[in-house]
Order: structure tokens, then C-alpha cells, then sequence
């Protein structure tokens, strides 16, 4: 992966389950980690109909360095770039772990997906 192809920031965002004495419910979410330097890919219209995904979502490939931190980002996790909230739909290695790709959806109709 070339550096100069990381043109992008995203901050990822994680919520703690805290039990209320009744279950355990999510809290607010908050940034986590440092803001990363990425590289994003739009999703095709024909990809989202494949996938089954509505066309008012935004989907995107987000892809990392592979740190000791990006390696514990999950689906449970969101991310924000350029304004969106994405929610995180998979991660999964590339470049014999030198990378990570990030797939994730946001609602383009809203500007960001709650």
C-alpha cells in the first residue's frame, strides 16, 4: 500500500455496554484511539444491489495500516468520515497483514446513519 493513497482521516467511534442493574445497555458513543489515515473506496450500485443493500445507503471500503490498534476494530464499532457515520459491516486483512479493509454502510439520505 502506498502512502500517498491514505488520503483520507476517519475516527473510529466504540460504545461500553455498562449493566444498569436491570441488563446491559450501550452507552454513548465516543472516539477511541487516534484519528487514522485511510483510503476509501465507494461500493458500486451494482455491488449494492448484489449485497442487497438499499441504493439511499452510502457503502464504502475503508482501507488501514494494520497497527496493534486497527486490529481491534469490529463490527460493534462505527466510523466517521468527512461528516458520515459509518456503521462497520466486516474487517478483514490484506497485504499479509500490512493493511486492513474496513466495509462499511452509512444512510446518505440523512447525512449519517443513527
Amino acid at each position: 500500500m502506498r502512502a500517498g493513497a491514505l488520503d483520507r482521516r476517519i475516527q473510529i467511534l466504540r460504545s461500553d455496554r455498562v449493566d444498569d442493574g436491570y441488563a446491559e445497555v450501550e452507552t454513548d458513543w465516543a472516539p477511541v484511539g487516534y484519528p487514522l489515515w485511510a483510503s476509501r473506496t465507494d461500493v458500486s450500485d451494482g455491488e449494492k444491489m448484489q449485497s442487497q443493500t438499499k441504493l439511499s445507503e452510502r457503502m464504502a471500503r475503508f482501507v488501514v495500516r494494520s497497527t496493534s490498534f486497527t486490529r481491534t476494530i469490529a463490527s460493534t464499532d462505527r466510523l466517521i468520515c468527512e461528516g458520515l457515520t459509518f456503521y462497520i459491516l466486516g474487517v478483514k486483512e490484506l497485504d499479509r497483514r500490512a493493511s486492513l479493509e474496513i466495509t462499511a454502510s452509512a444512510r446518505s439520505d440523512r447525512g449519517s446513519a443513527r
